[in-house]
C-alpha cells in the first residue's frame, strides 16, 4: 500500500509542479476573470490546506474501526466534481497580494516531502482525532493524504483553466 501511496504522491505533485512552471511570474499573479483567484493564490490555496499535516499525523490518532480507506471515493466524488463551485473555509483562502513563483514551488516540494515521509514511517490506518473536515467525520492518516493529493489534483485541473485564459489574453 505504502508504495501506491507514494506513487501517487509524487505523480500528483509531479502534475502541479508542471503547470506551475508554465505560468511566467507576472501570469501568475494576474487575475483571469472577475471574482476569481490568480494562478498564484489557487497554489496557494493549495499550500494551506495541505500544511500541517506532519503535525496532525503526530497529534492524538486512534485504532481505525473501519477500512482506512473508506472515505477516499466519497472525497473523490465531491472534490473531482468539477461542476461543483465550491467557497473555501476563511482559514484556507489565501491572501490577496503577489506572490513569488519560487516560494510557492519550495512550498510544494516541502509538503511532498512530508507526505512522502508521512506514508513511509506513519501507521496509515490511525484516525487522526485533532481535526475534521465538516460533513466527513474523522480521517484516517491514509485518507488525509489523499484528502490532499485530490484536492491538489482538483485545483490542477483550475491551474490549467487559468493558463488557457491567461495565455489567450
Amino acid at each position: 500500500m505504502k508504495t501506491i501511496v507514494q506513487k501517487d504522491i509524487v505523480e500528483t505533485f509531479k502534475k502541479l509542479n508542471g503547470i506551475l512552471s508554465e505560468f511566467s511570474e507576472s501570469e501568475l499573479n494576474t487575475v483571469p476573470y472577475k471574482g476569481g483567484w490568480t494562478a498564484a493564490q489557487t497554489t496557494q490555496h493549495i499550500i494551506l490546506v495541505c500544511s500541517g499535516y506532519p503535525e496532525l499525523f503526530a497529534g492524538k490518532t486512534e485504532k481505525t474501526n473501519r477500512k482506512p480507506d473508506e472515505k477516499i471515493k466519497e472525497i473523490e466524488s465531491i472534490f473531482l466534481d468539477f461542476n461543483t463551485k465550491m467557497d473555501a473555509p476563511d482559514f484556507v483562502k489565501p491572501d490577496i497580494k503577489d506572490y513569488s513563483k519560487n516560494s510557492l514551488t519550495l512550498a510544494l516540494l516541502n509538503i511532498e516531502s512530508d507526505l512522502l515521509t508521512a506514508s513511509e514511517t506513519c501507521d496509515l490506518t490511525l484516525t487522526c482525532l485533532d481535526f475534521e473536515v465538516p460533513g466527513f467525520g474523522k480521517f484516517t492518516i491514509l485518507e488525509w493524504i489523499y484528502f490532499g493529493l485530490i484536492h491538489a489534483q482538483r485545483h490542477t485541473k483550475q491551474l490549467h483553466d487559468i493558463f488557457s485564459y491567461a495565455t489567450k489574453l
